[in-house]
């Protein structure tokens, strides 16, 4: 088992040397903490995408799908995008880049087609897929219960479009007005932050008993004041008693014992077919969202080339972030991982553009066949799965 953690942890990490550029443009280039693809082509259109890291372990994970949506030949096909922004360390995040996508095929192969349902059952089996990880490393590494993810998925098929998300990561559209021909920004996912007010009603709706359920920490809304998103895959410590009592690090155990999960992995779903005056998706991490609204982005997506634009969304926001510090972005670029987490965190910014003409076929449209990882990272099949 802790080979198997260690060579996970191995696929997760980032080379430091902020000078060197490496990789190639099929895979993506490297360039010091900053990886990106700057242009491809995905079923209904063309994809930009780009990483950059703050933490000592990249904690953000991506993925972008190009081609079958199932095990059948029969279809359905389209494209498949996945932001997994972790917390607490790589390992979830890492496991659904492994896991999620594969088990979206499964369920999407058993109902030979894509749906709401195909999602939800998709997020639930890899959520039991990290708890039976969880259990197996409980004895030799019990941290591992307090690491979760953010999940953020959308699905092209069909000329429609299926969002799921737990957590705080969104997926914003372009969308084209014809009377003005601006682009207006169109936030499609729902935030499970307790920052959001109402997201804290309905935390507490769900736990009436506890006055504690949520707690003004440092100025910050916090779930049992330790964590700031309500829903999550991973994260066990706040979903299993069995998982939150020693030898779990006493700040992540709570005084009183639980009955029911305190955090949920269901996602928000959200479908609606895709109109031709849809012009692109920003699938980004909160960490991009922390710097820029959702009208800044897209009228950077909007007036910017394709080629490039992911990156030039990162460059963007680091250009804000050393602005609220009052430091130049040539110095900010200078700091190393780890230390570079004080000033942004870990970016994954994925812009999918929608070609209407191929966007518009049935999902037995076959396209380019593609299969990206954010970052390069290239991981076993069978990593951390349970033995």
């Amino acid at each position: 088992m802790l080979v198997t953690l260690m060579n996970l942890l191995r696929a997760c990490w980032r080379p430091s040397n902020r000078h060197a550029r490496t990789g190639s443009d099929v895979s993506g280039r490297q360039d010091g903490l900053l990886w990106y693809k700057d242009t491809g082509q995905h079923v209904n259109g063309e994809f930009s995408m780009a990483v950059v890291q703050a933490n000592n372990l990249l904690e953000d994970q991506c993925q972008l799908e190009s081609g079958p949506l199932s095990f059948l030949d029969s279809g359905p096909y389209g494209t498949f995008v996945g932001v997994y922004d972790g917390h607490g360390g790589p390992e979830t995040a890492c496991y659904i880049n492994d896991h999620l996508f594969q088990n979206l095929k499964r369920f999407a192969s058993e109902q030979n087609s894509m749906s709401a349902d195909v999602l939800k059952k998709a997020y639930e089996a890899t959520e039991d897929g990290f708890f039976s990880v969880v259990t197996k490393q409980w004895p030799v590494k019990p941290q591992i219960a307090a690491v979760g993810s953010c999940c953020l998925v959308g699905v092209i098929c069909g000329g429609m479009l299926y969002v799921a998300n737990v957590g705080d990561s969104r997926v914003v559209l372009g969308r084209h007005v014809k009377a003005t021909g601006e682009v207006l920004a169109v936030q499609l996912s729902a935030e499970h932050n307790v920052s959001i007010e109402s997201v804290r009603k309905e935390l507490q709706s769900m736990h009436p008993e506890d006055r504690h359920i949520v707690v003004l920490k440092h100025n910050v809304w916090r779930v049992k004041g330790l964590i700031q998103v309500c829903r999550s895959i991973g994260d066990a410590y706040l979903k299993r008693q069995e998982f939150n009592r020693e030898p779990l690090y006493a700040k992540f155990r709570l005084r009183e014992p639980f009955n029911k999960p305190i955090l949920s992995s269901e996602p928000s779903i959200y479908v609606q077919p895709l109109q031709p005056h849809d012009q692109f998706l920003i699938f980004a991490s909160d960490g991009l969202w922390e710097h820029l609204t959702n009208q800044e982005a897209v009228d950077i997506v909007h007036s910017s080339p394709r080629n490039g634009c992911a990156r030039k969304l990162i460059r963007a926001a680091l250009q804000e972030a050393a602005k609220k510090r009052e430091m130049r972005y040539s110095d900010l670029k200078k700091i190393d991982r780890g230390v570079r987490r004080h000033f942004h965190d870990d970016i994954t910014v994925i812009v999918v553009f929608l070609d209407s003409s191929l966007v518009s076929r049935a999902s037995t449209n076959r396209g380019p066949a593609l299969s990206l990882r954010g970052g390069g990272a290239t991981m076993r099949s069978n990593t951390l799965t349970p033995t």
